[in-house]
């Protein structure tokens, strides 16, 4: 058996075949099941939630039509047809029942992570072959950012987006044929890229929930700059910011601010710091285009401020973003995360910004003098060498600061006066988040 057929079986195992309508008391064991899931408020508001919809599927309240489904989800193309024809169990017959509802979202948003990316991984599996090829991921791609995009774009096309399309799924793994054509992605391998595409993996986990900007995976920030400023030299496209932004939680996805760029400000260390340093925004994310045209940086979660070694914590991680656009958090290998040195006269504290490794071995490394670099396979962050060579020459530098929202900022004031065994526990958590918790901190 193939990993997507043991996946489909999984799956079909909890949901039976025929399922009642709203108002049946139905004997189904798996619905029984399933209902335990969640609060008898949340099953009223369920109820209600399916009465509604029923009420515009002219179907006498027995069941949802798929165009009431797709409207009030905010689903539309392949991606809507694919999740409601997983919804109802393949049964064609365009009816979602109460039943359906309740089975679904127990299993999809109640469910273990290891259900839910069989939930995801089969919605997406059309063939049910568990392989998913690329042509199959592209167009679920372009309709993921047509709709996180709509309001900009509305009369966008495929073409738009092909560039970014492209870089999301060049940090993919298709190693799976099963009749040696077109090679596709195993379950194995989406479980690895969804690690690396965080974005892509709230959307793909929150198609269940009304749609809106703070559905998760749909969060875009808004880009502040002077109003001189012509945004096609900037590096940092709103797409980017999106795939970035899918590693940060929701208070830090609202605004960003330019704070320097390289060819307005001018390649300077410390015009950088001067531009950086006492903005009251203390994370940043700071993105490097060099002269093989590759773009890529870091999320800093400190200010970039004079040490002597590295600092920072678990939160900070770093990213590609063309051609391959991807996102790399700390192993827990070791503490080695954030590098900011200025002034210093010894060979063993060189002076520059970065990111990981360990000295003159970066994950990313900028020298001070703005014009040439490093960028290393890290163990730091479990990343490869980010651009095409390991010795790199920035042609452009920009840095982004994360605007907070007043409450967040009291919020974080606060946190900054506990001990130490707390922040430790705070990036331990960040650990288990990503499944590194139990890695070596030596």
């Amino acid at each position: 058996k193939n990993r997507g057929e043991t996946c489909r079986r999984r799956v079909e195992e909890k949901t039976p075949a025929k399922m009642g309508n709203s108002n049946s008391s139905s004997a189904n064991p798996r619905f029984t099941s399933a209902s335990r899931a969640f609060t008898q408020k949340k099953l009223e508001d369920l109820k209600s939630l399916f009465a509604s919809l029923a009420s515009k599927s002219q179907s006498n309240d027995q069941y949802v039509s798929y165009p009431a489904f797709q409207e009030y989800f905010g689903l539309s193309g392949c991606l809507g047809e694919r999740i409601f024809d997983m919804v109802t169990q393949h049964r064609k017959d365009d009816k979602m029942t109460f039943e359906d509802l309740v089975i679904a979202k127990a299993t999809y948003e109640k469910g273990t992570d290891d259900e839910i990316a069989e939930f995801i991984f089969q919605t997406l599996d059309v063939t049910g072959n568990g392989v998913l090829t690329r042509s199959d991921l592209e167009s679920v791609l372009v309709v993921i950012l047509k709709t996180v995009f709509s309001t900009e774009s509305s009369n966008a096309e495929s073409s738009d987006y092909k560039e970014m399309v492209d870089a999301l799924l060049n940090a993919a793994t298709f190693s799976k044929s099963d009749d040696g054509s077109e090679k596709g992605m195993s379950f194995a391998d989406f479980r690895s890229w969804c690690l690396l595409v965080p974005t892509i993996r709230k959307f793909l986990g929150s198609l269940l929930m009304p749609p809106g900007p703070v559905r998760p995976g749909n969060q875009v920030p808004h880009l502040l700059y002077e109003d001189g400023v012509d945004s096609d030299r900037l590096l940092l496209k709103k797409e980017y910011a999106w795939h970035i932004g899918g590693a940060l939680p929701h208070h830090e996805l609202e605004e960003w601010k330019l704070l320097y760029h390289s060819s307005l400000h001018g390649q300077s260390f410390n015009t950088f710091l001067g531009h950086t340093s006492n903005t009251g925004m203390s994370a940043s994310v700071l993105i490097i285009k060099d002269k093989e045209g590759c773009v890529y940086g870091g999320y800093a979660s400190q200010p970039w401020e004079r040490h002597s070694d590295f600092y920072g914590d678990m939160k900070s991680f770093l990213f590609q973003l063309s051609p391959k656009a991807a996102i790399n958090r700390p192993t827990g290998a070791n503490t080695n995360i954030q590098w900011c040195a200025t002034n210093f006269t010894s060979e063993n504290i060189p002076n520059g910004i970065g990111f990981g490794g360990k000295i003159n071995h970066y994950g990313i490394f900028v020298s001070a003098s703005f014009d040439q670099g490093q960028t290393f396979e890290c163990t730091t962050f479990g990343s490869p060498s980010l651009s095409k060579t390991s010795r790199i020459q920035p042609e452009v530098i920009e840095c982004w600061g994360i605007v907070l929202a007043s409450n967040e900022l009291d919020t974080k004031h606060n946190a900054m006066k506990g001990t130490v065994l707390e922040r430790f526990k705070e990036d331990r958590n960040m650990l288990k988040l990503v499944g590194m918790a139990g890695n070596s901190n030596d």
